[in-house]
């Protein structure tokens, strides 16, 4: 080959080896940027208790008139919140259990963190994923293997227990490269309990609401009614989310004793 040839070979590759790098780190600066833009507009600052309180009634009043669009833009909106990562999905669980009551919102919320989660699954996969296959030691590739190896009964576990932030378990599968398969499924599965719980606990939140007002007249409109979400969570339930994530583990634990059973 030339040395004009070879040099306009070189030209050639460069830019595809930029093209696919901007293709592959894209995602992640598009949902980068799109958090940096949501916290500067303080959008964070709407989602809180004392906001659905004081606006509750002019939002029950369009559901009640606008019920699919209002389910709809409960999705949409909470998948959006998911994908960015924003704190509070909690609450907006309670929040769509008392607009829509704990069975429509329980189903729409499972259907958009699961949309979400996978939209911030997909973009770090696409990223993340590559920059730690070449850089992970030989610990982090067999941690890695071992991870994916069992890797649905791990994301169940991961879903039901209450400890881990729902970010981190969105990011760490594609950084492990679980199929996405497994991850939708896992994801699925794993987020129904504690989604259905939090939308019944919504469901009952405006008797709690009603008894604050009883209480103390006019702290509604005025975002002043004091509701503890904490103590709406109780530790009994809690520590059904604990069982269920140890039993989703059970899988695993047998599979490696027939394991040491064969090889003994």
């Amino acid at each position: 080959m030339s040395k004009q040839a070879a040099e306009d070979s070189e030209d050639a590759q460069v830019p595809a080896g930029a093209s696919n790098v901007i293709r592959r780190w894209l995602p992640v600066l598009c949902i980068l940027v799109a958090m940096a833009v949501a916290w500067f507009m303080g959008l964070h600052e709407h989602l809180t208790l004392s906001e659905l309180i004081r606006n509750r009634q002019d939002l029950a009043s369009y559901v009640s008139e606008n019920l699919v669009a209002a389910v709809l833009a409960y999705i949409l909106l909470y998948a959006v919140a998911v994908a960015l990562s924003f704190p509070g999905a909690s609450l907006l669980t309670i929040a769509g259990g008392f607009l829509f009551g704990w069975l429509i919102s329980g189903t729409a919320t499972v259907a958009a963190a699961t949309l979400g989660a996978t939209v911030i699954y997909l973009a770090a996969r696409s990223s993340l994923g590559s920059v730690f296959t070449r850089r992970a030691g030989p610990f982090v590739e067999r941690l890695a293997s071992g991870f994916r190896e069992n890797a649905f009964s791990y994301l169940l576990f991961l879903r039901l227990t209450p400890v881990f932030p729902f970010w981190l378990v969105n990011i760490a599968p594609a950084i492990f490269h679980v199929p996405l398969a497994t991850y939708v499924g896992a994801t699925l599965i794993g987020i129904v309990p504690g989604t259905y719980a939090f939308a019944f606990i919504g469901a009952g939140l405006d008797s709690v609401i009603a008894a604050q007002e009883a209480a103390n007249p006019g702290c509604a409109a005025a975002g002043t009614c004091h509701v503890d979400l904490g103590a709406l969570v109780t530790p009994e339930l809690l520590a059904a989310f604990f069982a269920l994530g140890i039993a989703s583990l059970v899988p695993v634990a047998l599979k490696k004793i027939r394991n040491r059973g064969a090889g003994s």
